[in-house]
């Protein structure tokens, strides 16, 4: 059996003898061949909690517009994430879950122009840009719901849809990241 250097020492030898068996199943659990994210500039988002992930979205999107040139301010309240080219944003950003689908969640009803869906895989990205009446309208468009509390529910809503295949209303709004571009930038 193979014994790992731990980065600290281990001084119970049934812990070294536990920490070395480990070590020889990880490969089989976390390999390239059957973890999509391996390899990807990606991958580490991935690793970070869920209450974070939301932050790095807002972060990428609003790094990307201001290194395309578009003017990109905070807020100032809780009701949008940022204002891009003078329109008021709500970032929603999904990695690609197990089950091939993005998630783009808590969807509200707050004071902003238009959503931004920023859907990351391991090497590819799309992005929506939906207006705010569009994700609001009833009865809702496919992929779309309520997302507590069943048809009863009303204070978010979420879109999931399988990322090969994004619900036919979504193409006027985006998906690849040229095409979402042109319809945040301003109008000439």
């Amino acid at each position: 059996m193979t014994e790992i250097p731990p980065s600290q020492p281990l001084a119970d030898p049934d812990l070294r003898l536990l920490a070395a068996i480990s070590a020889t199943l990880m490969s089989d659990y976390i390999t390239p061949e059957n973890d999509p994210w391996s390899g990807s500039p990606f991958a580490w988002i991935k690793t970070r909690p869920s209450r974070q992930v939301g932050s790095i979205g807002e972060q990428l999107v609003a790094g990307w517009c201001a290194a395309k040139g578009l003017d990109v301010t905070r807020t100032g309240d809780t009701e949008a994430d940022r204002v891009i080219a003078g329109r008021r944003v709500e970032i929603k950003f999904s990695t690609l879950w197990e089950s091939g689908d993005y998630v783009f969640q808590q969807i509200r009803n707050q004071r902003y122009d238009i959503a931004l869906l920023l859907g990351l895989s391991p090497f590819e990205a799309s992005c929506w840009v939906v207006p705010k009446t569009i994700l609001r309208e009833q009865p809702f468009r496919p992929g779309l719901s309520h997302q507590h509390g069943g048809a009863a529910g009303s204070d978010t809503i979420w879109l999931r849809f399988r990322a090969a295949s994004p619900p036919s209303w979504l193409a006027v709004f985006g998906g690849p990241l040229r095409d979402a571009f042109r319809l945040l930038s301003p109008l000439e």
